[in-house]
């Protein structure tokens, strides 16, 4: 199939990197439009009160592949609309550093928006996501690190299960369907990993910001998640930490049911 690429983690995530060499690896031809730099939690925003700049690069993907100075919706919308020579059949989004689990946070997830970004082109979409220990995430995001070891195994692993999925989920999908393909990896992932349907989990999280410094300013921190879901039916968070392959289908056209 052909396929737009994108993230949120920008465009040097090696992350990105191993999903593009499993999708190639399983035959798809595919167009690569990522953020300049991290995105993270930028949601479904697009931006507003600037220009946005968008220029071809090359990275080494072996595929055309252009940088956009936004966030992964605006990626994603100016890719369709601006810089590919045709049309593709799908949209990716990932491979994020991290889950993007239940109802408080899918919302705010920038790797998810660029997929629902190609929904919204009446496209097949597909978000993934890596889950990582506390410890490996921030070696990976406030130390600069690379992901090596079991990391990288599971990495590797996770991104040629994600492309088989794509095979598989995309020629069923109907045209407009308004639909993302949300799917989260647990750390580690094997090959013969169980993939599950779940649903977003229902959580509070409260405390996401720092008491206020003494220039008044407050900076997000990682808070407490509350779960308060109900024991059916399987969450994703519940699913991930079974060590299974969470699944959720984000059926936007039930909003307002």
């Amino acid at each position: 199939m052909k396929l737009l690429v994108t993230n949120d983690d920008g465009i040097n995530s090696l992350f990105l990197h191993e999903l593009i060499s499993a999708l190639k690896a399983a035959g798809h031809e595919l167009y690569v439009v990522a953020p300049v730099k991290e995105q993270s939690w930028s949601g479904a925003s697009k931006t507003r009160h600037r220009p946005v700049k968008s220029g071809a690069v090359d990275r080494g993907f072996g595929c055309p592949t252009w940088m956009v100075d936004g966030t992964p919706s605006d990626c994603v919308n100016i890719a369709l609309a601006h810089l590919l020579p045709g049309k593709v059949e799908g949209i990716v989004s990932g491979i994020n550093v991290g889950f993007n689990c239940s109802l408080g946070f899918i919302l705010a997830s920038g790797t998810v928006a660029g997929a629902w970004e190609g929904a919204l082109h009446g496209l097949p979409a597909m978000a993934v996501s890596q889950d990582v220990a506390e410890d490996i995430y921030a070696h990976l995001k406030d130390r600069g690190g690379a992901p090596d070891g079991e990391l990288l195994a599971t990495l590797k692993i996770s991104a040629a299960r994600a492309a088989r999925l794509v095979t598989t989920l995309f020629p069923a999908a109907p045209v407009n369907s308004f639909t993302v393909h949300n799917l989260n990896f647990p750390y580690p992932c094997r090959p013969d990993t169980a993939v599950q349907r779940t649903v977003p989990a229902q959580v509070h999280a409260p405390g996401l910001f720092s008491p206020a410094a003494e220039d008044s300013s407050h900076r997000l921190l990682w808070g407490n998640i509350i779960d308060v879901s109900p024991a059916e039916p399987l969450t994703d968070i519940k699913c991930l930490e079974h060590g299974a392959i969470s699944h959720t289908v984000l059926d936007y056209t039930k909003l307002g049911h």
